[in-house]
């Protein structure tokens, strides 16, 4: 029977931040997106990760994309990539907590081999979020691949091609094909959209927040990096999961009182995250 994920459920989960804390303490992100095309991808789903809690962002993106993020958010480090090369990831992925991939990547042959690289060589203690061209790429590879310590945040057509059935079929019983999954990869499975689905292949979770709102383009990299800076706060992956969608879903229906469901844009969602940790910590 599924499981409906609530503010109480997510209030005693939430990471909890020590006062002599310092930014080591909240997780190194390694976050591998953008492209010419979608620099906005790079640029949400990094400052998400920051605005949920994480200490500190190493965002890899093509070099040229570069100065056009840093003049939105100074807060973001860099490495510049030249050739999108796992060679030129390999430093920050040995000293990386967390790994994100795929928001904006785009579907070109170099990176769908970057994705399936970083995959195969990262290391296993490290906890990874795959999302978007990302999962695209996983869905070419031509040899099994283990996520475990890992997400995945498809929508049902991403999903579709990971388990080679058609959309219709994913739309018509969502729970059975999440937690195939999860099951296939060893790992926990998003299935985005209306009353989200979280499983880890066993239990069913469905999202309880979230409205119209967040079906904007670059929601879904929003949801990235907020799960990502909840795994950089140590949350174990299925927690992280949980936790992220209702945060995420929360943040578009607080934005959405003042701003409408029609109005809301990704960047918004972003600026009412600090507004739902409130809600969330709060008494009522």
């Amino acid at each position: 029977m599924a499981k409906y994920i609530k503010k109480d459920y997510v209030y005693e989960m939430f990471p909890i931040r020590e006062e002599t804390a310092n930014k080591g303490s909240f997780g190194r992100i390694l976050n591998i997106s953008g492209s010419d095309r979608y620099i906005g991808a790079a640029y949400l789903s990094s400052v998400s990760a920051l605005k949920t809690g994480a200490g500190f962002v190493m965002l890899a993106c093509p070099e040229k994309i570069v100065p056009a993020i840093v003049s939105m958010a100074p807060e973001i480090t860099f490495l510049p990539l030249k050739d999108s090369s796992i060679d030129e990831l390999s430093t920050e992925m040995e000293i990386a907590d967390i790994i994100s991939i795929g928001c904006g990547l785009t579907t070109q042959d170099n990176i769908k081999k970057l994705v399936i690289d970083v995959l195969k060589n990262r290391k296993k203690e490290q906890k990874i979020i795959v999302d978007a061209d990302g999962i695209n790429a996983l869905s070419t590879a031509n040899c099994e691949i283990s996520l475990s310590n890992g997400i995945i945040t498809p929508h049902p057509k991403e999903l579709s091609r990971l388990l080679n059935v058609q959309t219709e079929d994913i739309l018509e019983n969502r729970e059975k094909y999440a937690r195939i999954a999860s099951k296939k990869y060893d790992c926990i499975t998003v299935l985005k959209g209306h009353e989200t689905i979280v499983t880890d292949g066993d239990t069913i979770y469905i999202n309880t927040t979230g409205n119209s709102a967040l079906a904007k383009a670059g929601s879904g990299d929003v949801l990235t990096g907020i799960i990502a800076g909840l795994l950089s706060q140590d949350a174990d992956i299925l927690d992280a999961a949980l936790m992220g969608v209702y945060l995420h879903g929360l943040s578009g229906d607080i934005a959405s009182e003042d701003l409408t469901q029609y109005s809301v844009l990704a960047s918004d969602t972003i600026e009412y995250i600090p507004f739902a940790i409130k809600d969330i910590l709060s008494d009522d």
